[in-house]
């Protein structure tokens, strides 16, 4: 996945060339999937393993690697950031609000893109562009493109709300930007490392400024075989910043989005919650976290256990087939199996399996389950409502397909102990509503942490931003439950993850582009990083490997002061310094590359706004003495004449020397190098520390992790 190269007058034809060298000749057309010709030099192909090990020894070629599946990482949360609607803005990059196209004028010169939305959609002069890959039209059937994209650059529509629940105003960060859509996802089969690199081609040919990726996988993968990294490096080059979702694995170390010219964005909560309220036949009140529309007509209704409104036969028979492919059939087995489906049914009653509840026995009423993914053979079994016992997530409410509540474990144990001790126990389950979360921002459970598996000394995510409970436009033709069943049609949904937030910093990087157009996506990034907020450890013991830069602040990023920018050859160096060979970087980059020693930077001499240091495996039973070295360098983007003095965090585990400790500019745009040099012991598992440049007005801040 190289740069295109001039000597190559048809890429497409050069690939088949290539084709021609490993693939049986008959076979080179049906093996030839796709080339990607419009902005950097790679393909697609069927390969047999054989064939595949003897393309990737081919002198002309970066890397060989499988396609693989990836997954979408699924109002208020803009002046939870400060950003209000009432802040400057340049009007002429700026003028209008939209998903619709009022007041917009034809698309920028700039643009080359085509309108190609397929059935059922159509462009104007907001959505500008469309494109489809794995399917028959760019229509958004399941919501999640729609929410991300008015989250960014939404209109702003005053009284939105869903069905009634987190009513306010709607708006994207930049309302008059334009929107090009490049569909590369189908439902529940994901989307395709074949259809993500054609769609980087084309964005990046097609002069988009920004590119909002909410997809991404399980984990990192190294940075040559990932279609992402190697997609937005292309775009990187082209003066395009990529943003992309950090994952929604949750633990330490899950991180997805690694590579440093991506902007990697974590999720985090608003003030603003929402809460279901349980309303016992007693007068107690239990509170879960759902997003419950719903509204009863009547104030009670009968609660009735799953173990006491299931079918045996039904539920018997699911636990055998989901058994017996795993157990033996031999007599050994047969009394241990009579046992365990003896406890397996008696745990499916509890827990509303599907095909257990019995329709005559939940008609009319709300049914009691062990988990809250019983909720589903409720609405199947046409209960009332569901109350279960909530999973690990229980900062995120999502959208219920009927009345329905997970709580706690000590609140599921009073409601069970009311069952038991009630002969007519009754329920009623109260629309959602809004509370004030107090130590907002809090990083949400789902979102992946670091440190960063490939690159350790990168720290990943770059920042967070809101992730969690964001009311955004959806797509009337989905569901606003993700539930088949649910055939409800809304303009406006609840939605939560790591594609919530990533959407949040494309609109603040859009803001910050919109006012300072020439700036580099690097400066962006910085700006974006250095002044944002540092949270709270006590609420986010992961520290910087959950946040890391802190929470975004559009407004001061605006004013920077400093800037950190990286330009292609750092990362040149960079990638030397990880040893990748110059036959591979050579084909990268389309250029002869050397890496010879002084051309070599370590990862962590990256100029990057951000400082991480991995030092190695760690012991408990000792601590670690370290002494390191870094060198940055910073841009200036505030006043001319402008003097800033250094300020570090101080603790009794390390100290920090800067050098020099006072940066003097005369004029815009110079720039200034320093060295920063800690040492210490390391006793945990982490240090948590920063530097702060300061000229009185503008502060830029540095986290700088040891770990």
């Amino acid at each position: 996945m190289g740069n295109l190269d001039e000597k190559h007058e048809s890429p497409s034809s050069h690939h088949f060339n290539i084709l021609q060298e490993v693939v049986d000749i008959s076979l080179v057309r049906q093996s030839l999937v796709r080339s990607y010709t419009r902005s950097f030099n790679g393909f697609a192909a069927y390969l047999t393993p054989q064939e595949q090990e003897k393309l990737a020894d081919h002198e002309e070629v970066v890397s060989v690697f499988p396609s693989k599946t990836f997954q979408l990482q699924t109002t208020r949360s803009w002046d939870f950031m400060g950003f209000s609607e009432h802040v400057h803005r340049n009007p002429m990059v700026e003028k209008s609000l939209s998903f619709n196209d009022k007041g917009l004028g034809p698309p920028p010169k700039k643009w080359k893109g085509v309108c190609k939305g397929g059935f059922n959609f159509t462009c104007n002069n907001k959505i500008i562009g469309a494109r489809y890959y794995s399917s028959f039209s760019a229509r958004d059937t399941v919501g999640h493109g729609t929410h991300t994209a008015s989250t960014a650059a939404g209109k702003m529509v005053i009284n939105a709300s869903f069905n009634g629940i987190a009513y306010g105003v709607a708006r994207g960060a930049v309302p008059a930007s334009r929107i090009a859509a490049y569909k590369v996802c189908k439902p529940i089969l994901g989307c395709s490392s074949v259809e993500l690199l054609g769609a980087f081609d084309d964005a990046i040919a097609d002069g988009v400024d920004l590119i909002t990726i909410s997809i991404g996988g399980s984990h990192a993968g190294e940075l040559e075989n990932d279609p992402i990294s190697i997609g937005s490096f292309h775009a990187s080059q082209k003066g395009i910043l990529v943003i992309q979702s950090a994952g929604n694995s949750g633990y330490r170390g899950s991180v997805a989005s690694i590579a440093p010219w991506i902007f990697t964005v974590a999720a985090s909560t608003t003030s603003r919650g929402i809460v279901t309220k349980v309303t016992l036949g007693n007068g107690s009140i239990l509170a879960g976290k759902s997003v419950n529309s719903f509204k009863f007509r009547e104030t009670t209704f009968p609660l009735v256990y799953g173990k006491e409104a299931s079918s045996p036969g039904q539920c018997l028979e699911q636990s055998a087939k989901s058994v017996n492919s795993s157990v033996k059939k031999s007599s050994h087995f047969i009394l241990f199996r009579s046992h365990f489906f003896q406890l397996l049914n008696l745990l499916n009653f509890r827990r509303c399996e599907a095909s257990c509840l019995q329709k005559d026995l939940v008609k009319g009423k709300v049914v009691l389950c062990d988990i809250f993914g019983g909720r589903q053979e409720a609405l199947r079994a046409g209960a009332l409502g569901s109350i279960g016992l909530q999973d690990d997530a229980n900062d995120v409410s999502v959208v219920v397909p009927l009345p329905a509540s997970p709580l706690t474990k000590h609140d599921f144990s009073v409601i069970q102990s009311y069952y038991n001790s009630t002969k007519a126990p009754t329920v009623n389950i109260l629309t959602s509503e809004s509370i004030i979360n107090l130590d907002a921002p809090r990083v949400a459970s789902f979102s992946s942490r670091g440190p960063n598996n490939i690159i350790p000394d990168i720290l990943k995510p770059d920042v967070t931003a809101p992730g969690v409970e964001i009311l955004a436009a959806f797509s009337p033709m989905a569901s606003p439950s993700r539930d088949f069943s649910d055939h409800r049609s809304v303009q406006y949904s609840i939605l939560s993850g790591t594609s919530m937030s990533c959407p949040h910093v494309a609109g603040a990087a859009a803001y910050v582009k919109s006012l300072h157009p020439d700036w580099s996506p690097s400066a962006i990034k910085s700006a974006l990083m250095t002044t944002a907020w540092r949270m709270n450890v006590t609420h986010n013991q992961d520290a910087e490997f959950a946040y890391g830069s802190g929470h975004i602040d559009p407004v001061k990023a605006a004013n920077p002061g400093l800037v950190y920018e990286t330009v292609q050859e750092d990362y040149i160096k960079m990638l030397c310094g990880l040893r990748s060979d110059t036959s591979t970087l050579k084909n990268l980059f389309g250029r002869n590359v050397n890496c010879s020693e002084e051309f070599m930077i370590n990862p962590k001499d990256l100029n990057y706004p951000s400082m991480t240091i991995n030092i190695g495996t760690y012991h408990s039973n000792k601590s670690i003495p370290f002494s390191e070295k870094l060198t940055r360098t910073v841009t200036n983007v505030g006043q001319a004449n402008s003097t800033y003095k250094a300020k570090t965090s101080i603790s009794s585990d390390y100290s920090i020397n800067v050098n020099p400790s006072i940066l003097t500019f005369g004029e815009l745009n110079e720039k200034k190098t320093f060295e920063v040099t800690i040492s210490g012991k390391l006793t945990g598992n982490m240090i948590s520390a920063a530097l702060e440049w300061s000229d009185g007005v503008h502060n830029v801040r540095s986290p700088l992790v040891v770990y």
